[in-house]
């Protein structure tokens, strides 16, 4: 049983994690062989606050 495991910064729309949920499992599937009832997709949202890029926390950032 494939598990595939993505953290993703918060704040994107619930559709758009459910198309990633969707498109990874699809792909997964297919370079595995895998049947898609078996593979698993965990979507972990981090806090923009718990998300540093060059040290410094993405929501203290000033250029995004």
């Amino acid at each position: 049983m494939p598990i595939v495991n993505i953290q993703i910064m918060e704040g994107r729309p619930e559709g758009k994690v459910k198309e990633l949920i969707h498109n990874v499992t699809e792909v997964v599937s297919a370079t595995l062989g895998a049947p898609e009832q078996n593979v698993r997709v965990l979507v972990s949202e981090v806090p923009k606050t718990h998300w540093g890029i060059g040290g410094i926390a993405v929501s203290d950032r000033t250029d995004r």
